[in-house]
């Protein structure tokens, strides 16, 4: 009997074409994760609740994002990453349309779970494996830098799009068209389908085995402390920067401005940081990015706050940005290899998430206190700190397993 199209293995399909399509899907669902920050004002005002339940209820979104990536991670690992990206957009589409129709504190969690469940299917750490096992290894950084500049284009137009569509239909009429447009990526899955060939005898490591082997390497627990500081960063600034330019009497449109240009020097950043492979080692690379977003931080403290302030600021931290995810996750593969490349990475991915999660709700818990952001400003520069130190000791090699398997 002939083989149906969607069982063809990974490995069968050209680099491009698995890039090309977990590009676009990363691109619109990344994309639109990071336009929710528009909506924290209109929202909380028209529903007559503080920023606290919308900052909590974006924060479970990322939580969950994070504990869903590692079971992701694992199906696409095991079965192939089409499956999962069409439940994730399924799940999106549900949490952005219970968030349009939203009335009450509860009604945002449950947008927030919904949320959280669809990123973890259709976000970078579902699709950061297919990348790496299609790509030879000499080209695997740059193959995950490419999903990373895909995601920093879909936050460079996300954010016009959706902005001129609250100002068109209105924020809530927008989240329908947004629901719409996340259906975009449901024909987009199939070249990602199919289940995962393992090509060599080192990609014969069972889950357990796997497992228990990231537990007790040294520079695999640091890369996943050390991501926590990247989920604080982002959350935080990407969600709380719109309300932080509108308290400095700054108009909406300079959030916007300043988030897309994020979103812009992001693609630059992160093509440096997949080249950066061939010239500097990753944990060195990684220390100097969290590093640089210090400076950053102290600017929004020091410096007057202005537009072209704002603006410039943010596109240094665009450089900055995820840039990250290229270099973390690549060391993933050096130490451990690709078979179970996206479930590990989804554990480091769980610690970013939950990053995340502490920086939204602790901005919005601060805030109703102090109404101010600039304890949340000192926070992230002594966690950018903290973040470039740990970096710093990991061992860039593979484990003894792999070691010897490729001298052998």
């Amino acid at each position: 009997m002939q083989k149906r199209l969607s069982s063809v293995p990974e490995a069968v399909r050209p680099l491009w074409v698995v890039v090309l399509s977990a590009g676009l899907i990363v691109g619109i669902a990344m994309g639109l994760r990071q336009v929710m920050g528009l909506y924290l004002q209109p929202m909380t005002t028209e529903l007559g609740i503080g920023r606290e339940p919308f900052s909590t209820s974006m924060a479970i979104a990322n939580l969950i994002w994070g504990l869903g990536a590692v079971a992701a991670g694992m199906i696409a690992d095991r079965y192939g990453a089409g499956r999962v990206v069409v439940a994730g957009t399924l799940a999106t589409m549900a949490g952005l349309y219970v968030m349009y129709a939203a009335t009450t504190s509860f009604d945002l969690m449950l947008s927030g779970v919904l949320l959280g469940i669809g990123v973890s299917g259709t976000g970078l750490t579902a699709l950061v494996g297919a990348a790496g096992r299609a790509a030879p290894p000499d080209q695997r950084t740059a193959a995950i830098a490419a999903l990373g500049m895909a995601s920093g284009i879909g936050g460079f137009l996300a954010f016009p799009y959706t902005h001129l569509l609250m100002s068109l239909v209105g924020w809530q009429t927008s989240l329908l068209v947004l629901t719409a447009t996340m259906a975009l990526v449901l024909p987009l899955a199939w070249p990602l389908s199919g289940k995962p060939t393992s090509s060599s005898l080192l990609d014969q490591q069972t889950l357990g085995e796997a497992v228990k082997e990231a537990c007790t390497h040294p520079s695999y627990l640091l890369l996943t402390i050390g991501f926590f500081v990247c989920g604080f960063h982002v959350a935080f600034y990407g969600v709380h920067l719109p309300a932080f330019v509108a308290d400095k009497g700054l108009d909406a449109s300079v959030g916007v401005a300043a988030l897309t240009t994020v979103g812009l020097a992001n693609l630059v950043g992160t093509y440096i940081a997949g080249q950066s492979g061939r010239f500097i080692e990753k944990r060195r690379g990684l220390s100097l990015i969290y590093f640089g977003r210090c400076f950053v931080f102290l600017g929004l403290l020091f410096l007057p706050i202005t537009g072209a302030t704002v603006i410039i600021l943010s596109a240094v931290l665009g450089l900055l940005w995820l840039s990250t995810v290229p270099l973390t996750s690549s060391l993933v593969a050096t130490f451990f290899g690709t078979r179970w490349m996206s479930m590990l990475f989804g554990v480091v991915f769980l610690s970013h998430q939950v990053g995340s999660f502490t920086g939204l709700w602790l901005a919005g818990t601060l805030y109703d206190l102090t109404k101010s952001y600039d304890m949340m400003w000192w926070i992230s520069i002594a966690l950018g700190l903290f973040a470039a130190a740990i970096h710093w000791p990991i061992q860039e090699r593979p484990v003894a397993r792999l070691a010897a398997a490729e001298a052998a």
